[in-house]
């Protein structure tokens, strides 16, 4: 018992830093709370959204239940009961930040736009620590959640162990189920809200902006509430999720490789995990302060940059202690910076080819049309692809020739310390879209609708960056734990000249592609449903389209949940069952060559997504600005095409392939050992298997 409190004190800066992290995010609901929620037709505009956001999230958490139940079922008797109670663990600590930053993000949006009456400080003071209670709860409840797991992992083994060392090896062994755990309810969340937001959206601006001609939020158009409860579904529960799974995972990746067979690695090596992920909390905390301490004046985009670049200071300067003096390796150091710069390179490209001139050649390309535009969208968004790429490949060399293998997982680590920040920066987004919809919808004025479009300008900016580095901390996250999965089957190399293995490789490859195609039809099936209802309202609806009365957005909504419930199904179960299959029936060489496969076509492709999706979007919001025409003329109507066909792109098929890569990986090392002996088992009866 006394090495459970002594050797184990990294564990339990973890536990302690993840409790400090909670009350950090009560400081900060009840600061939000206290702010004023602006008039009743404001309330009743944001109750409307909260409802129908809450509503989702509790249909979706109860399909995702029965899915975790079954799964948890599987482990338990074909894996081992711990890794099953810690997958159990994981899906629930996942679902639990997600209700809670959404609960709170939906109580921040009349605030903010109430808030922009006075200034953009004013409702940055709102809508940032609003984004910022989804973020620390993503990062508490993580690293509190694993750390309580593992301790008590670890507890139970010292009853059959002979020492610490043995109790904390055969702890490493379970703990991959609350990795699994998480990417289960990431995938799910990111899915579901991923089709309900762009279904709403798609529907909203067809039927809107195309056909009626009407603003965007006008509140004749049914679909509008629906429209906003789906950028909390979508981009703050789906974004926590997804980053969730990401920093669960590098971290439990980290421990399987450190606990494998390696001489250059101690128990203090699987604990430095731990105090890197607890020393990022703090510096979390602090760039949150750094941004929200501004006052009136606060330039939101200013602010956010100088919140993330005194956080990335922080840790570095910790991550350095720690590996140099603490551990005495600097070389795991290095490893940590390439990821954490990595991270920022990936961020930094995304908000590039999403801005600035390339956006305008977007624009201008839509002169001539939607088919240009398109074209040249498609173009900007292949080339956006290299440079991040080529940063993860560094960071991963820099990692490896550090470090070891153990370096990539660190690496990965590096990347995600700070992932309360970064959530932080992109929940603020739909939190400052929702504002400038209620400002329109509450007719605040020409000066607060103004204000809040600001804000949800920068939004946008941040959406892209968060979006970004999502996406290349999937990549790292998923080279670690197939890293993790090579280790535990003790796969050496991946031979390219065996046939089985290039199979696998070629499977592998295909299966982002039909991923992002079953996820897009969903999307445009869910949208159809909404446009088919819109239309049915102005018909049917007397004195709707003369705001005369309003319209049935509850039906909307319902519409919506249901299409997006029944669509999420198929993508979900499709990322548990390959990886199981190609293992059982190739064996697991061929896995191994199925998950690089994966990881070398759906990265790119992930990016590719986001940024077409993106550019699309700025386009037309370049020319709402008054440019090449301005709103309803030609130019305009081309760039409204460009977004809706980015919409899935950028918000579904795109952000919903980070999860698959990092979910493949890790069922593959919830279930490898399992895995092998199913497949000595098939093989015995079919022997052209072997």
């Amino acid at each position: 018992m006394i090495g459970l409190f002594g050797d184990l004190s990294s564990i339990w800066a973890g536990l302690i830093s993840g409790i400090v992290g909670l009350v950090f995010v009560g400081y900060l609901a009840n600061r939000i709370l206290k702010k004023d929620p602006g008039s009743e037709i404001m309330i009743k505009i944001s109750k409307s959204i909260q409802d129908g956001a809450m509503a989702f999230l509790a249909r979706e958490y109860k399909s995702i239940g029965i899915f975790v139940v079954i799964l948890a079922a599987i482990i338990f008797f074909g894996v081992a009961q711990k890794t099953a109670f810690a997958f159990i663990a994981g899906a629930v600590c996942s679902i639990l930040a997600g209700y809670i930053g959404m609960k709170i993000a939906t109580k921040s949006n009349s605030r903010t736009a109430q808030a922009s009456i006075k200034s953009v400080g004013d409702a940055i003071d709102v809508a940032f620590p609003g984004g910022s209670v989804m973020g620390m709860s993503v990062v508490s409840l993580g690293l509190l959640g694993l750390s309580v797991v593992y301790l008590i992992f670890i507890w139970h083994g010292l009853k059959h162990q002979p020492d610490i060392i043995g109790a904390i090896l055969e702890a490493t062994q379970l703990i991959a189920g609350f990795s699994m755990g998480a990417s289960s309810v990431a995938l799910f969340a990111r899915v579901g809200g991923g089709i309900y937001t762009k279904a709403a959206d798609v529907g909203a601006d067809l039927v809107g902006k195309v056909e009626a001609g009407i603003p965007e939020d006008d509140p004749r158009n049914p679909a509008v509430i629906a429209d906003n409860v789906g950028d909390n579904v979508g981009d703050v529960a789906g974004m926590g999720a997804d980053l969730y799974e990401s920093y669960v995972g590098a971290i439990v990746s980290a421990l399987v490789i450190a606990a494998a067979p390696n001489p250059t690695i101690d128990i203090k090596g699987i604990m430095l995990a731990f105090l890197l992920c607890a020393w990022g909390i703090i510096c979390s905390i602090v760039g949150v302060q750094f941004v929200i301490s501004g006052g009136a004046k606060t330039d939101a985009q200013k602010a956010m940059n100088n919140g993330m670049t005194v956080s990335a200071i922080l840790l570095s300067i910790g991550a350095f202690i720690l590996c140099k003096v603490w551990y005495g390796n600097l070389g795991f150091f290095w490893a940590v910076l390439s990821g954490l710069v990595a991270g920022m390179i990936v961020g930094f490209v995304a908000q590039v080819y999403t801005g600035g001139k390339a956006v305008e050649d977007i624009a201008k390309a839509a002169k001539t049309g939607p088919a240009t535009l398109v074209i040249q969208g498609m173009a900007t968004a292949m080339k956006s692809t290299v440079v991040p790429l080529i940063a993860i490949a560094v960071a991963t060399i820099v990692a490896f020739q550090t470090a070891g293998i153990f370096g990539i997982a660190l690496s990965a680590i590096g990347m995600l310390a700070l992932t309360g920040m970064t959530v932080a920066v992109d929940a603020y987004g739909p939190i400052a879209d929702n504002a400038a919809g209620i400002s329109e919808m509450a007719h605040l004025g020409p000066e607060a609708r103004k204000r809040c479009e600001k804000l949800d300008a920068v939004g946008n900016t941040t959406a892209a960056i968060g979006k970004g580095f999502a996406i290349g901390s999937a990549a790292l996250t998923a080279l670690a734990l197939f890293t993790a999965y090579a280790q535990t089957i003790h796969l050496s190399v991946i031979d390219a000249l065996n046939a089985t293995v290039i199979a696998g490789m070629f499977v592998g490859g295909i299966v982002p592609f039909v991923f992002c195609a079953e996820t897009m039809q969903a999307v445009g099936r869910a949208a159809f449903g909404v446009v088919e209802e819109v239309r049915r309202q102005w018909k049917e609806i007397p004195g709707l389209m003369e705001g005369k009365v309003m319209p049935d957005s509850a039906r909307i909504v319902d519409i919506t949940t249901k299409s997006a419930l029944k669509e999420m199904i198929f993508p979900g179960v499709m990322a548990v069952v390959l990886p199981v299959l190609i293992g059982v029936v190739l064996g697991s060489a061929a896995l191994g060559g199925f998950l690089v496969g994966s990881l070398i076509t759906g990265v790119p492709l992930a990016i590719f997504l986001a940024n077409a999706g993106g550019a699309w979007d700025n386009a037309k919001k370049y020319v709402e600005e008054g440019n090449l025409g301005g709103k309803g003329s030609d130019v305009h109507k081309a760039t409204v095409i460009g977004d809706t066909i980015g919409d899935p792109f950028k918000d579904t098929s795109g952000p919903s392939l980070n999860i698959l890569l990092k979910l493949m990986a890790v069922v593959s090392l919830v279930f490898a050992l399992s895995i092998d002996k199913m497949h000595l088992w098939l093989s015995n009866i079919l022997p052209f298997l072997r």
